[in-house]
């Protein structure tokens, strides 16, 4: 019991909520905020030190400060309309002892504060003092009325939670309703999930509902981390229960052993060019997993240009060999065709069968598969839904993992008979976030670019210079060279102030009468689309006009320009991506990201290009500023955002997780652990796991 008022529970009205000022309650209860747990799910998105005080003195500075003051004056000022003027209280130090000076606290456009502000109050007030020719001020500043409804230090002289608000509520009534739910609720509102913590551990003496209460109502800011790191251990947790849990399904479903065989030595020694080291490396591990009874379950990952095609039909050839099919699905028909020629340029002189198979052809029609002379076959999502097809699929190859969703993956090795799987992708991942997202997935990395590939030269350049630009892209063309010129829409829009792609194709034309240009985009038919390829591959096409339907899998060697217009609108890992199909050859490859004239903020996060072509460098960049769904994709289906886990700081978290997890489920491998119950059902079932205050 909290005083003479018995404790709430999360599912307690609002207007059980002792002390909650009425006015509070009306305007939550408007907006369909009705019991606690709507206010305890409502998290802060940031926190402000307002413990900091600026004593004596009014002070000028960029820094918010507290201070205690008596009103003395009040007054509203019109300038031509009433909804246009200013509401404003001269207020002077509390402290007798003080300098006497007045600071004058201004709410614009709100003459209603005539109403909450009145001469003789005493305030603590928060914000930013100014000086505008001698005369102090603050602007909009948060205020406690000292002695008011409120109780003190709800909103200042602590560290205080700042909410996304909604219409209709302000940010001092959800934090009056939090901080009177919070002094009310019963000591064990939620139940943990974490196992208990140990007692000379990190997170003695915390529990979920601790950690709660000082995610919005936090003594300190080393609280307040604590917390944090606290409930995103629970996030990590509770993903990696799933993936370690998918992980041992996998290997209890049994499989078949796929060793290496003399087709894979024929193979590397017919290439045109020696294997990196990475590359050697990363087959080794993988002809290691085939060569088990259990399925292999692999992630090949590294920069774009590192060479996991290689990799990945070297790897096929022991499925070849074991008397199996072999599968490669790509996430275009562009892609798919890329690989098919890849694949019959260097697999069928070992005399292996390839096909193709998309939504749109195949290579031999229908027979070809149900007869089963392929031993390798090639497509789009189309393998998903082909009932005759992978019927003895030894190993299946999925490329650009992070275009498919986890059910479609799941729904290709389920009709492969538990197959060995590989995944790819060229979107280098950083080491938190490969644990938290493929953690079901042992890891092989390609950290080493081939050494016969030309250097990338990477500039930001301002729109206004295009024309520079273009004599420099003339002087590329007329030495034998070819380009890209990447635009972010296909048709010109009202909304947008960007260039479509089909103009920006119009006005290249014009600009390169004496070369040939080809327009490429989504929404052309896919016979159109192989047809502007072919020519560009054959260098019948010059220059490539296109949107980012050339991001994968585009491998032209004599391609070394690309120019990428609105490059503000892109992610960096996406970028970086599409300046990947340049420097794919010997010759030095440039690529110029266009901004808006003046931007200096894209030029600031465009930067990095500049200075590196480290793709881990760089998505961890990207993850910095956009999150992991930005960053790998929406498509992991599941996934749902982590709110309190710091992606490149908490390595350290995601182990401990897996530890924990790992022991989880071999005491509980059904998960029937009463504390589990919130979770069970995502991770069983791919649920969308439960908010941290369900």
């Amino acid at each position: 019991m909290l005083g003479r008022f018995m404790p709430i529970r999360p599912d307690s009205p609002l207007s059980e909520v002792p002390g909650l000022p009425a006015r509070v309650l009306r305007a939550l209860e408007k907006e369909g905020v009705e019991n606690a747990a709507r206010i305890i799910e409502w998290l802060p998105f940031r926190h402000e030190d307002r413990r900091q005080t600026g004593g004596r003195v009014f002070q000028p500075g960029t820094t918010p400060v507290c201070h205690q003051v008596r009103v003395t004056r009040t007054g509203n000022k019109f300038f031509g309309s009433r909804r246009g003027g200013v509401f404003e209280a001269q207020v002077e130090q509390l402290d007798d002892n003080a300098l006497g000076q007045v600071l004058t606290l201004r709410w614009w456009g709100m003459p209603f504060m005539s109403r909450a502000i009145a001469e003789g109050q005493e305030l603590v007030v928060y914000g930013r003092v100014k000086d505008f020719k001698g005369r102090l001020s603050m602007d909009h500043p948060e205020y406690e009325v000292l002695g008011g409804e409120d109780e003190p230090g709800i909103h200042t002289g602590r560290v205080t939670p700042v909410y996304r608000l909604r219409a209709g509520i302000t940010q001092k009534a959800l934090r009056t309703a939090a901080w009177h739910v919070f002094q009310s609720l019963e000591p064990d509102f939620t139940a943990d999930v974490l196992p208990a913590p140990g007692a000379q551990g990190e997170f003695a003496g915390w529990s979920r509902a601790r950690a709660v209460r000082a995610a919005h109502f936090a003594e300190s800011l080393e609280e307040l981390e604590t917390a944090r790191r606290y409930l995103a251990l629970e996030e990590f947790y509770t993903y990696q229960l799933r993936v370690v849990r998918r992980r041992r399904a996998v290997v209890l479903s049994g499989g078949h052993a796929h060793p290496a065989g003399e087709l894979a030595g024929r193979f590397e020694a017919g290439l045109p060019f020696a294997m990196t080291g990475a590359q050697k490396r990363s087959l080794e591990e993988i002809q290691r997993d085939m060569a088990a009874p259990a399925p292999m379950n692999r992630l090949l990952h590294g920069d774009v240009g590192s060479g996991k095609t290689v990799v990945a039909f070297a790897a096929m050839l022991g499925a070849v060999e074991a008397g199996r099919q072999a599968a490669l699905m790509a996430p275009t028909q562009i892609l798919a065709e890329q690989h098919f020629l890849t694949a019959r340029k260097w697999l069928e002189p070992l005399g292996l069968g390839v096909a193709l198979r998309t939504a749109a052809r195949s290579s031999e029609g229908e027979s070809f598969f149900s007869d089963r002379r392929a031993d390798i076959v090639i497509g789009t999502h189309a393998l998903l839904y082909d009932d005759e097809l992978l019927k003895n699929t030894g190993l299946v190859v999925i490329d650009e993992q992070h275009k498919f969703g986890v059910a479609q993956r799941a729904r290709l090795i389920q009709k492969g008979g538990t197959p060995d799987v590989l995944v790819m992708t060229a979107t280098p991942i950083p080491r938190t976030l490969t644990l938290t997202i493929y953690g079901d997935l042992d890891v092989s990395t390609l950290d080493e670019r081939p050494k016969e590939r030309g250097k990338i030269i990477t500039r930001v350049r301002p729109a206004s210079k295009q024309d520079e630009a273009a004599r420099f892209l003339i002087g590329q063309l007329e030495q034998g060279r070819q380009a890209y010129l990447v635009y972010p829409i296909i048709e010109e829009s009202e909304k947008l102030d960007v260039t479509a792609v089909t103009k920006g194709c119009a006005e290249w034309a014009k600009r390169l009468p004496h070369f040939q240009t080809a327009l490429l985009h989504g929404r052309m038919s896919a016979e159109e689309k192989e047809e502007v390829m072919r020519g560009f591959r054959a260098g019948r096409v010059d220059v490539l006009v296109a949107t980012t339907v050339i991001e994968v899998g585009v491998d032209v060697p004599n391609a070394s320009v690309m120019f990428i217009h609105h490059a503000e609108r892109y992610g960096l890992a996406q970028l970086h991506q599409l300046r990947g199909r340049v420097g794919r050859g010997e010759h030095t490859s440039y690529c110029v990201l266009f901004v808006k004239d003046k931007d200096d903020e894209a030029r600031e996060r465009l930067a990095i290009l500049e200075e590196t072509t480290d793709g881990f460098r760089i998505s961890e960049e990207d993850l910095k500023r956009r999150g992991p769904g930005d960053v790998l994709g929406r498509a992991q289906s599941g996934q749902a955002p982590l709110q309190f886990a710091e992606l490149l700081a908490d390595t350290r978290l995601v182990r401990l997780a897996r530890r924990l997890a790992e022991r989880t489920l071999d005491e509980d491998p059904d998960l029937l652990t009463p504390r589990l119950a919130g979770v069970r059902g995502f991770v069983l079932n791919e649920e969308t796991p439960r908010s941290a205050m369900q």
